[in-house]
């Protein structure tokens, strides 16, 4: 596996559309949550959230997505930027 980072908001929306992935986050009080990405069926853990308040969050984190490019691979990572 080889992983890649990016902060490009166009490549990660792509990469979590091409894998039927919804922007979401585990609810947390004071920083605005946690990110994850769901997938279906839906995790009952996560709060699905528009593409506009997941790049808020990414960005005021100073966030990197951690993702394998393979068409087949769902794994991903948030990791400090």
């Amino acid at each position: 596996m080889t992983a890649k980072r990016t902060k490009d908001h166009l490549t990660i929306r792509r990469w979590v559309e091409a894998r039927r992935g919804k922007p979401a986050k585990i609810d947390t009080t004071g920083n605005g949550g946690i990110l994850r990405i769901d997938f279906d069926p839906p995790d009952a853990a996560l709060v699905r959230i528009d593409w506009d308040e997941f790049f808020a969050i990414f960005d005021r984190e100073g966030l990197d997505f951690l993702h394998e490019e393979s068409k087949d691979s769902r794994f991903n990572k948030f990791v400090s930027g």
